[in-house]
């Protein structure tokens, strides 16, 4: 039986190389390539065509977000797997939203690594213990964090970082009527009573002031 080739993407070498070492101590399992950011991931991905892809979030440049729906725009049956330091629930949806078939943050036990490629090598979904509890916990009355957009998401995050309006816009480039009409659209979608709800539910779904 063939060995499951990987290609592993993460802008940390340590990271990489603890990976490399876990991976490669199981028989059935093989890392082809690696890669430091979202554009060499593609490019890795293009060149060995790996049976599975682990993917980093957080990298320069383009991210692992990006990079998920990059791979799957030209190869819409790849295989992959997010690993990331986040383990709260809306990392988790928004990567399987973009294709991703896993979600295991780097606090899980090793093991868990190991399983989750084994169930996406056979067709299903995968989440570490930690990350579908979260999942399993988040309440967000009648509307669903994974369904904002990217921009929404990223005007939610600046304001559950303390951020004013105006404030976000000039961050963003963006006028404050702009902010404000994201932010009320975002109101609906969680179904949020005001700007304070709309953090703490925010911040129930694994979005902190640090994310």
């Amino acid at each position: 039986m063939e060995a499951i080739r990987i290609l592993l993407a993460d802008d940390h070498p340590i990271v990489r190389e603890g990976y490399l070492r876990l991976l490669e101590r199981q028989p059935a399992l093989s890392v082809v390539a690696e890669a430091s950011d979202g554009e060499a991931a593609l490019a890795a991905f293009v060149a060995h065509a790996p049976d599975i892809v682990l993917m980093d979030l957080s990298m320069p440049g383009t991210g692992g977000l990006a990079a998920v729906e990059a791979i799957l725009a030209r190869a819409p049956h790849a295989r992959i797997i997010v690993v990331s330091m986040h383990q709260g629930a809306i990392f988790a949806q928004k990567a399987m939203a973009a294709g991703a078939m896993g979600f295991v943050s780097k606090s899980s036990p090793p093991e868990e690594l190991v399983s989750a490629i084994a169930k996406v090598m056979s067709g299903r979904r995968a989440l570490s213990a930690d990350v579908a509890q979260e999942v399993a916990q988040t309440s967000l009355g009648n509307g669903d964090i994974a369904s904002l957009t990217r921009r929404e998401l990223e005007i939610l995050q600046h304001l559950v970082r303390g951020m004013s309006g105006r404030a976000i816009a000039k961050s963003l480039g963006l006028s404050a009527k702009t902010i404000q009409n994201n932010l009320s659209l975002v109101r609906t979608k969680l179904d949020a009573t005001g700007d304070a709800d709309l953090v703490l539910k925010a911040q129930r779904a694994g979005l902190t002031q640090s994310d």
